[in-house]
């Protein structure tokens, strides 16, 4: 069982950057196939998929948040990390790490709350 514990700061200015870490037990990131993902969710709204990471290196992005966002992951210490620069109010949301891969693994994390003020 894959566990994920995402971590970061709970409130960031504006025109900050965000920097979460999600720590992963049970499983190796580098485990084939699996993509580690960052979601949120904003207060009454439907969760966006922010990008992912895939097992073998590669990154993917959702297009309206790449220009801002930065995905990376250190294999040795099994985390997978999210940069979001320039922040906006309109970021507040809960933040989530997930683990997915096509054999139907699903796995995520508790969420981390992040509040930008104005």
């Amino acid at each position: 069982q894959v566990q994920l514990q995402e971590s970061g700061p709970g409130l960031v200015k504006s025109s900050q950057t965000l920097s979460l870490t999600c720590t992963v037990s049970g499983d190796s990131i580098t485990t084939t196939n699996y993509y580690w993902s960052w979601i949120r969710q904003p207060p009454g709204k439907a969760p966006e998929w922010i990008g992912a990471s895939h097992y073998a290196g590669n990154y993917y992005y959702n297009p309206s948040l790449q220009s801002r966002t930065s995905i990376s992951r250190d294999n040795a210490k099994n985390t997978v990390y999210l940069q979001m620069n320039s922040l906006k109010p309109e970021d507040t949301a809960v933040y989530y790490c997930n683990a997915w891969r096509p054999t139907g693994h699903n796995y995520w994390g508790q969420g981390t709350q992040v509040t930008v003020s104005s």
